[in-house]
Parts: C-alpha cells; sequence; structure tokens
C-alpha cells in the first residue's frame, strides 16, 4: 500500500501549475485580488482536479525519498507551463490597450495618465477603456473558463513531473505576440487615420491662411475628431476584440490539443 506521504509530490505539483496561472491571467492576476485568495483558489483546484488525474494516471506517484533538490525542476517546469497559459491569455487584452494607447497619444491625451497598480506604471486614459472592452469581451466570451480548461487539458498531453517544454510553446508564444501587434494598430487605425487626416488638413489651411492660429484650432479639433471617430467605431473595435479573442482559444486549444510529452519515470 502506498503511503499518503507520496501522494503529496503529485497534489503540489497540479498546485504549482495551477498557481503558475494565476501570475498573468486575467482578473485572477489582478491585485484587487489578495495574493492569499490566489493561493486558495489554487489549492481548492488542486484538490478537487488531483483525484480525477491520478485516477487517469496524468500524476505520477512519486517516491517520498526522491529528497527535496529532485522536485525543484519538476514544479519549475509546472510553473511555467501556468505561466505559459496565463500569459498568452493576458497578450491580446494588453494588446487592446497599447492600441488605445496610440490612439490617445496621437489625440492629445498623453498626459491624461493615472497610475494603475494593476501594471505597476501609469496608465493612459484611453489605453484603458480599450483594456476594459476587451476584458468584456472576454469575459462575455466565458474567455476565464476556456483559460481553466486550457490549463487542466494540458495534463492530458504534459502530465505532471513531464520535465519537457517544446518549442511549440515558443513558437506559439511569438505569434501570438506579432499577431497583439496586429491587434492594436487595427484598433488605433481609425483614429490615427482620421487624424492624420486632419493634420494635412491644416496643414493645408494654415498655408492659405497664414492669420489662422493652427494651435489653438488643432488640438480641441484632434479631442473631438478623435472621441468621434473612436466612438463611432465601436463596433470596429468590438469586431477585432473578439477575433482576437477567437484567435486565441483557437491557439490555446490547438497547443493543448498538439502536445505530446511522457512523463518523467
Amino acid at each position: 500500500m502506498v503511503a499518503i506521504a507520496e501522494y503529496i509530490p503529485g497534489l503540489m505539483l497540479v498546485i504549482f501549475r495551477i498557481g503558475g496561472l494565476m501570475i498573468f491571467a486575467p482578473i485572477l492576476s489582478s491585485r484587487a485580488v489578495p495574493v492569499r485568495v490566489r493561493i486558495m483558489l489554487a489549492f481548492v483546484i488542486g484538490f478537487a482536479v488531483y483525484p480525477v488525474l491520478l485516477t487517469l494516471g496524468l500524476v505520477p506517484v512519486l517516491p517520498s525519498g526522491g529528497g527535496l533538490w529532485t522536485l525543484v525542476p519538476l514544479v519549475a517546469m509546472e510553473i511555467m507551463i501556468g505561466v505559459a497559459i496565463g500569459l498568452l491569455a493576458s497578450i491580446p487584452l494588453m494588446a487592446m490597450r497599447v492600441g488605445g494607447q496610440l490612439a490617445g497619444q496621437q489625440m492629445g491625451l498623453g498626459f491624461a495618465t493615472f497610475y494603475d497598480p494593476n501594471v505597476e506604471d501609469d496608465a493612459d486614459l484611453v489605453g484603458q477603456l480599450y483594456f476594459f472592452v476587451a476584458l468584456v469581451i472576454f469575459l462575455s466570451m466565458s474567455g476565464l473558463d476556456i483559460v481553466l480548461e486550457s490549463l487542466l487539458h494540458t495534463f492530458t498531453n504534459v502530465p505532471a513531473a513531464a520535465i519537457a517544454f517544446s518549442e511549440g510553446v515558443l513558437v506559439l508564444l511569438l505569434g501570438m505576440l506579432l499577431s497583439a501587434f496586429e491587434i492594436a494598430m487595427r484598433v488605433a487605425a481609425p483614429v490615427l487615420a482620421i487624424l492624420f487626416l486632419q493634420s494635412v488638413a491644416l496643414g493645408y489651411v494654415s498655408r492659405t491662411v497664414p492669420q489662422l492660429n493652427i494651435l489653438s484650432l488643432g488640438f480641441p479639433l484632434r479631442l473631438i475628431l478623435g472621441f468621434f471617430v473612436m466612438f463611432a467605431g465601436v463596433t470596429v473595435i468590438d469586431f477585432v476584440g473578439i477575433e482576437a479573442m477567437d484567435e486565441l482559444f483557437g491557439m490555446l486549444r490547438g497547443w493543448v490539443a498538439g502536445e505530446t510529452v511522457n512523463p518523467v519515470e
């Protein structure tokens, strides 16, 4: 009969993988969620899924005499897997924030910043607006459920105590980062385009009517045009956000289904 102590290392590996997700996953990684709540949530989910994973043979029973140092690389790998999925899930939201920052700076709102404790840095007003739009889309599409489901499905193809981290994960992260640049430019493009045309028009007017004070006219005009295009094109922002989330969920499901790693004996 296997001693109860031999089940503890496998349980802790499951909890560490779930805990790694809490570091970067949307909402769960927020400063609004206390650290102790995240730890408790990781333990609760770990205790809930561990018996199922053990029955399916996805969590090995590690001998208790192996020593603490033998678990260090296993723990590091579990945390990396959780962090990778959490980071993937947060990239589209960060891309929407960057797109909003680009639009806000061109509108002249670069000075309208405030401290955001979630990122521990100054946040742009328009960037925060775009971020919350993306967050609403993420929640409305059951994004948090899909992210947690994807993490739990990783145990099928990347069992606990598997010392392997294929290059497919890095390729996936790189692909998502490139996609994030596209997302940021797409959500900022309408505002950037209209403000570019406004700059060209004001430049033409300043050459034809030199007496006109372009500086006093240009700033409020940029604000009015920027907000008008931003709110008139909210459906475009919504469409880009939904498309970005669909791409994210497709990447997560594809990676989870495509990885095959054998556990360490």
